[in-house]
């Protein structure tokens, strides 16, 4: 599998700590930056991570801000992306599980590297359920087209 991954300042001692532990389990990775931490525009990365899994570059993405929520909001403006910030255990892997998410924003201010590590392994791991599910990812893409 190749996951795309990025991060803001906010986030940028996550990302690379993310981006190691990931290579270490056999990933192969796509790192959209940033390579210092200097102040950069969150949009910036988010869409460049975000077109990488809508088009099929990479299959999953992660992101890193300060608190996640504005790489999501961010990726979520590209199509075919359902990009979730998640903080805590139960989300990172139901949001793969129910919601067949694409990328997980996390925030560098609001978690620990530790913890980051835990929810990218929840996410990475957990298949997308189907199902019942699936009509519901339908609806969303039907709102996209609208």
């Amino acid at each position: 599998m190749k996951i795309a991954i990025g991060c803001d300042h906010g986030g940028f001692d996550h990302k690379n700590a993310i981006a190691e532990h990931l290579k270490k389990r056999g990933f192969e990775l796509i790192d959209f930056g940033i390579y210092e931490n200097k102040s950069v525009d969150y949009p910036d990365i988010a869409v460049k991570v975000a077109n990488s899994v809508a088009n099929g570059e990479c299959t999953l993405g992660i992101l890193v801000c300060g608190t996640g929520i504005g790489m999501s909001l961010a990726a979520n403006k590209v199509k075919g992306i359902r990009a979730a910030a998640c903080s805590e255990h139960f989300s990172a892997k139901y949001t793969r599980l129910h919601n067949n998410s694409n990328i997980l924003c996390l925030g560098g201010r609001v978690i620990g590297v530790g913890t980051a590590l835990e929810l990218v392994d929840l996410f990475v791991d957990t298949p997308f359920e189907g199902g019942r599910h699936q009509v519901r990812i339908d609806k969303i893409s039907k709102i996209e087209e609208s």
